[in-house]
């Protein structure tokens, strides 16, 4: 007799809740239809849970959700405590989108799961890229009306493309099956065009900050996976200043030039944001207040005489929340980021001395975790110039990027490898 399917042992409201949750993440260049499929996962989740161990599930994602329990905590306390706290409760939708997180952990359990996942992901990334790139034809394409996709704006669109790329990437560079497809024949190797369409509508966002980390994160990945592939570091550069139209060279040799109007208005939006910590370091100035007050704070000679945030998820959260909220978002991605780096190595390790089925190692799953730790990795970069943290849709994809760590620690009952403290 067949060995069932590792997640035969779903009931069908668990298979629902599943589906609803990866809906919705799927789904967020439509915050509408997203918001729907989260909503509905949120009203299914205590039905779902009834048929599984709740008390073993809160044990084991106890690490992630303390921090985001705390943030979401804060977040009330600093509505009490802003200079308008009608006007901070504006802020409490992001205590809806915050569910993600948590939805993703109880319904998203196992290497299989997770991988049909991001696999999806990956290729509504490419899609939505895709979309970008057809915009050219609409008259879209420079810097006064750059492509966004579906999106509003073009910072959302380039902010979950990055993600995207750095998913995929790790999965080439890590699994030797995703190279030419897991079924062995070089058609399936969709990755690659996958990579090649999101990459390209990266650039073709114009936006400096996912360039950057998207540069930074590449050679940390080379230097970790891949030492050799630095040599080509020099050669593509030079191609890229000999062949990229000249719009683009010009935006890419702006990321360094003070005289640049918007990078000088970063920096002094950057000494309007500690000018606000340091007059409320523990509450900050409230929930959605920063646009309202920056004009207290702004240096005289910046461009702008208002500004929607501040252009650095950090110095925002802070100067919005107070050094609370920054401790429990930094704890947040090191506790995903810490469990992501050790299972990965361990993954690996093991997977090479032939331990599989004690560490349920394998190079996709290896790929998996480093994926995810990659990501966060390139969206905090991007966060030092981009206020991507308050981004909704791009908030969304990385909640489901801090829980992938835990949820491929989570596996269905009859797959599970042997129990051991992911800590």
């Amino acid at each position: 007799m067949s060995a069932p399917p590792a997640d035969s042992s779903e009931t069908r409201i668990q298979r629902l809740l599943r589906r609803l949750v990866g809906f919705s993440f799927l789904t967020n260049f439509s915050l509408a239809i997203s918001n729907v499929a989260l909503g509905f996962a949120v009203l299914s989740l205590p039905s779902a849970e009834r048929r599984r161990d709740f008390r073993a599930d809160l044990s084991r994602f106890a690490p992630i959700l303390w921090p985001l329990g705390f943030y979401a905590l804060w977040l009330l306390v600093a509505m009490v405590a802003s200079y308008d706290p009608s006007e901070s409760t504006r802020a409490m939708g992001e205590l809806f989108n915050l569910c993600a997180l948590p939805l993703a952990l109880f319904a998203i359990r196992g290497e299989k799961q997770v991988r049909r996942l991001v696999d999806a992901l990956v290729a509504v990334g490419a899609v939505l890229a895709l979309f970008g790139l057809a915009q050219y034809l609409l008259g879209y394409g420079d810097l006064d009306k750059r492509i966004r996709g579906p999106y509003s704006h073009y910072m959302t669109f380039a902010g979950f493309l990055l993600l995207c790329d750095l998913l995929v990437i790790a999965d080439l560079l890590i699994d030797p099956a995703a190279r030419v497809g897991r079924g062995g024949k070089i058609w399936n190797a969709w990755r690659w065009w996958a990579l090649a369409a999101i990459t390209a509508g990266i650039l073709g966002s114009y936006t400096r900050g996912a360039w950057l980390a998207l540069a930074i994160s590449l050679a940390v990945i080379f230097v970790f996976h891949s030492p050799r592939l630095l040599w080509f570091g020099p050669p593509v550069i030079a191609l890229f200043v000999l062949l990229a139209p000249m719009p683009l060279l010009e935006r890419a040799m702006s990321i360094a030039d003070l005289r640049d109007g918007s990078n000088y208005d970063r920096l002094c939006m950057a000494e309007a944001g500690v000018s606000m910590i340091a007059e409320r370091p523990i509450f900050g100035q409230g929930p959605e207040m920063v646009e309202r007050r920056y004009d207290l704070y702004r240096h005289p000679t910046a461009p702008r005489y208002s500004v929607p945030h501040l252009h650095n998820s950090f110095l925002h959260l802070t100067a919005e929340r107070g050094l609370p909220a920054l401790g429990a978002y930094l704890a947040l991605m090191f506790t995903s980021v810490r469990l992501g780096i050790r299972r990965g190595r361990r993954g690996r390790r093991g997977h090479r001395a032939g331990k599989k089925r004690l560490l349920g190692a394998s190079p996709s799953r290896a790929a998996l975790y480093h994926g995810a730790v990659y990501a966060l990795f390139a969206f905090n970069l991007a966060g030092l110039f981009e206020n991507n943290w308050g981004d909704t849709e791009v908030q969304r994809s990385v909640l489901f990027l801090l829980a992938l760590p835990f949820c491929l620690e989570s596996e269905p009952a009859e797959s599970a490898p042997e129990a051991e403290n992911p800590f």
